[in-house]
């Protein structure tokens, strides 16, 4: 609007005016920060009427941060390539304006044009500007050489370059190079301390990223949304209540209860921690919700075996006016799997397109898969895999190799499997899933044949193991475990837990072990799985009326499933465990899953 009347008159007015300059800078700012591209363009041209193209530095600078504000960096670029003078201010702002932009690679190779130019020395903000393009692209070897450059012009303690060497370096992997900048700050600022969590999170160093938040609130650090949804994340990962429950608390103190983001972290905490009931208190408390927060609860309903009520939740995401997107998909459809709900999972993959204009993806095509495959239609699950318009991954071959051990396909098995050991070649867990599965239908040569193949690619298999929490401190067991101080009255306990089991019949179902060995044999491997040691301990320690929780690394077998639900019988204890793929809710003999997993 400001230049809509802009005509000759107010020319001649500007040519007579000792302060047109001014007046034409201030309109150049305002159309910044209003992204009044048509306003400002035309102030543009009014500039080369007025003064030519070779403007002073100052009005270009600011001519550059116009159109970079407006995402035309292509414009930026022409007004910056024209100046016969460049401040440092010039150089700051085209190299952030590509930044910002997401032109990652430009703003390095102009950062490097400066420095061959010696055009004028680089300034703090110059330096963090391109560090963060090089976090986005994870450019290890342009981060060590601005590292090199900060510490030759002494401004690596500088906060905003030290910031930025933090994340940058987390981003790239290297979390011990961000430790190191990180801990030679004398002074940290909040958002360095939110960074390092945040970095520590990023690389799964979640019990470090909990250990740096305590620290920081040690200091007195005023907490912001950042590092409070970055440990949380922490707590969800290792499925830390205790945790959890304590940032919860600082929430409420904080004032951030009200952020929809942090909620959501919240709710996806308390979910993948196994407490629905109290993830969807979060979720109903929150005063505005947002398809973030939906997807949170919606994801940790099916992740924890409550398909109905993510069909219900579903529902009633539509009635608010809310449209469901691609994760609100990925979550009914794996819920559909879960239930063995074909039909179900057919109805909702084509109302993605026809209702709510989402183009399945992926993952979608994964879920409808896994839908066919739980249900025994594994030729049909191939079928889709065959005429899809992705290539297939790893996952989707992965469902279809495990649906061909449950319903006993050796063939098809063998076709996933191959594909499997081209895309993983270095997964042992496929190897020893089709040698499950030769085992199964007793064609021993070919499980030695599949177990030398295995030996021979030097491939390691990923050792099962579970872990269990007890007053503040984390119990890990492995398989056949020997190492726990209290080990002994674990097996006590877990001897005696099997006398009381074999009374209602229990014998352990050989066929989860699938060794070539005598069945008396094969009942002792079971009864010395990790999540059985991990039940026994928690039996022990915990009080009669909290749930025992335990996480397993790897899926949870037959054997464990039949013993746990037994064991929450005979106990009358509530036991939830969760593996590498789901929940499980073990109450008075019974699985929130429906022998569906």
């Amino acid at each position: 609007m400001l230049f809509k009347n802009l005509s000759a008159a107010t020319s001649r007015f500007l040519h007579e005016n000792p302060f047109v300059l001014s007046s034409l800078q201030h309109y150049v700012r305002t159309c910044a920060e209003n992204r009044a591209i048509t306003q400002g363009t035309a102030c543009h041209a009014r500039i080369i009427e007025l003064f030519g193209h070779e403007t002073d530095t100052s009005t270009s600078n600011m001519l550059i941060n116009m159109y970079s504000k407006c995402g035309l960096l292509d414009y930026a670029r022409k007004v910056f390539d024209q100046m016969p003078e460049r401040s440092p201010v010039s150089w700051n702002t085209i190299i952030g304006a590509y930044t910002q932009n997401g032109s990652e690679s430009e703003a390095f190779k102009l950062f490097m044009q400066m420095q061959r130019e010696a055009a004028c020395e680089f300034s703090e903000f110059t330096v963090s500007s391109v560090l963060c393009a090089c976090a986005v692209k994870s450019a290890v070897l342009e981060c060590k050489q601005l590292h090199a450059f900060a510490l030759k012009a002494s401004i690596d303690s500088n906060t905003f370059v030290a910031t930025a060497l933090v994340d940058v370096y987390a981003k790239c992997n290297l979390i011990e190079e961000s430790v190191l900048v990180f801990e030679s700050m004398c002074e940290k600022s909040e958002v360095m301390w939110s960074s390092m969590v945040a970095g520590y999170v990023q690389n799964e160093f979640y019990e470090e990223a909990i250990l740096l938040f305590h620290r920081a609130r040690g200091t007195g650090l005023e907490h912001s949304q950042y590092i409070l949804s970055s440990v949380i994340s922490a707590c969800a990962a290792l499925a830390a209540l205790i945790e959890g429950n304590q940032v919860h608390a600082v929430l409420h103190k904080s004032g951030y209860y009200a952020n929809v983001f942090v909620v959501s972290s919240l709710v996806d905490m308390y979910a993948k921690c196994g407490c629905i009931r109290e993830a969807y208190s979060v979720f109903s408390s929150a005063e505005s919700k947002n398809v973030v927060l939906w997807n949170a609860m919606i994801s940790g309903f099916s992740r924890n075996a409550c398909s109905i009520q993510v069909m219900v939740l579903f529902e009633k995401m539509q009635q608010m006016c809310l449209r469901p997107n691609k994760v609100t998909y990925v979550s009914v459809l794996s819920a559909c799997g879960h239930m063995g709900l074909v039909e179900k999972g057919r109805k909702y993959f084509e109302m993605m397109s026809k209702e709510h204009n989402v183009s399945p993806n992926v993952y979608h095509y994964s879920c409808m898969v896994d839908v066919l495959g739980r249900r025994g239609l594994i030729n049909e699950a191939k079928d889709l895999i065959d005429d899809m318009p992705f290539d297939a991954t790893a996952s989707m071959w992965g469902s279809l190799l495990a649906s061909c051990r449950v319903y006993g396909n050796v063939e098809l098995a063998e076709v996933a499997a191959k594909q499997l050991f081209e895309i993983e070649p270095h997964n042992a867990g496929n190897h020893v899933l089709l040698s499950n599965i030769y085992a199964a239908d007793k064609r021993w040569e070919e499980v030695a044949t599949a177990r030398k193949l295995l030996k021979d690619s030097e491939v390691k298999k990923e050792r099962g193991k579970s872990w269990i929490a007890s007053k503040d401190k984390v119990h890990t067991f492995m398989v056949g475990e020997r190492n726990h101080p209290q080990i002994s009255e674990i097996y006590c306990k877990l001897e005696d837990l099997l006398e009381e089991m074999k009374k209602l019949g229990y014998r352990g179902e050989t066929k989860h072990d699938l060794h070539n060995l005598e069945d008396y044999r094969k009942e002792q491997l079971l009864w010395h799985h990790s999540e059985k040691l991990a039940l026994a301990f928690g039996l022990m320690c915990l009080p009669s009326c909290a749930p025992i929780r335990i996480m397993k690394n790897l899926r949870i077998c037959g054997d464990c499933h039949l013993f746990m639900k037994l064991a929450s019988s005979i106990t009358g204890r509530k036991i939830i465990v969760r593996d590498n793929n789901r929940f499980h809710h073990f109450t008075n003999g019974t699985c929130s899953c429906g022998e569906f997993w």
